[in-house]
């Protein structure tokens, strides 16, 4: 059997990482290999993908941290690094659009024979507030959403468990949050989209603008989750410009307010010029420009 690479470096940071960077490292390599962005090899992304999802659950729950800190992969293995009598067990499956998973245990080790289930199926603990005590079997189900409908909120009816409910997903929403509905956890995994990038709250977005533009300044119209806003581009702009639009991003879904837009312009080059075009540029470039 192959080794399995290191949790921290499948991560990309150090065993000294901040819940917070290891959570933003998280989402930065859950958002590079999603699936749906490797269309073209999505067998060795799915692969990819679940490394970093095994990878996050540990090194973000300071137990799992602890336990993998100090015994490896081993700590969640059968025997390894842990003694003591029994071991958790998991099961799970697949009802109707959701992938389900859920761990119960009756003390002993709380980390032996840990199955990390579903790659897209993102949770927190395994084993309630107590690992060590008796836990209650709650199912956990993972949905896939769109990116606008995480961003806008949405309500889905789907089958759980031989009944049809209607489950409201908050708007803002992020990659990996859970929603305790009683009965069952949700998982929730978001698309990547096809113009906009996320980190929490904040909304990333690369826009080429013509040179023309770039040099003598003027307005144009950049999309936002809101639809079009006209900006002013700034005679003299270059490459690589950063513009921030306050109170565009995602909204909270714990009411705390909005995220902010950041448009990172590009300059777009053509790559044919009419006869025209290439006289003006060669009586620039003679100019000095």
């Amino acid at each position: 059997m192959a080794a399995k690479s290191d949790y921290y470096d499948i991560l990309g940071v150090s065993k000294e990482a901040s819940g917070e960077e290891i959570k933003k490292a998280y989402r930065k390599q859950a958002l590079e290999w999603h699936p749906d962005r490797h269309k073209d090899d999505k067998e060795a992304a799915e692969k990819r993908f679940k490394e970093i999802n095994e990878a996050y659950q540990v090194l973000s729950d300071s137990q799992k941290k602890s336990a993998y800190d100090q015994y490896g992969h081993e700590a969640f293995t059968p025997g390894g690094g842990f003694s003591g009598q029994g071991s958790p067990f998991s099961q799970g499956g697949q009802y109707g659009p959701f992938t389900y998973h859920y761990s119960s245990s009756g003390g002993g080790s709380p980390f032996g024979n840990i199955d990390f289930g579903d790659p897209f199926d993102i949770f927190e603990q395994f084993f309630g507030s107590s690992p060590f005590g008796q836990t209650k079997q709650v199912p956990r189900y993972s949905l896939t959403i769109d990116f606008m409908e995480a961003v806008e909120g949405v309500t889905k009816e789907v089958e759980v468990g031989g009944k049809v409910r209607k489950i409201k997903i908050p708007a803002g929403i992020d990659e990996g949050s859970r929603i305790n509905f009683g009965d069952f956890t949700l998982s929730v995994n978001i698309r990547p989209h096809d113009l906009f990038e996320r980190d929490g709250s904040d909304i990333y977005l690369k826009f080429a603008i013509p040179y023309s533009l770039a040099a003598l300044g003027g307005e144009v119209e950049v999309p936002t989750v809101d639809g079009g806003i006209k900006i002013r581009i700034r005679p003299g702009t270059q490459p690589g410009t950063m513009i921030r639009l306050r109170s565009k991003g995602v909204a909270s879904p714990h009411g705390r307010g909005r995220g902010d837009e950041y448009v990172r312009l590009l300059i777009n080059v053509p790559d044919r010029l009419s006869r025209e075009q290439k006289k003006l540029i060669e009586e620039m470039e003679e100019a000095g420009l």
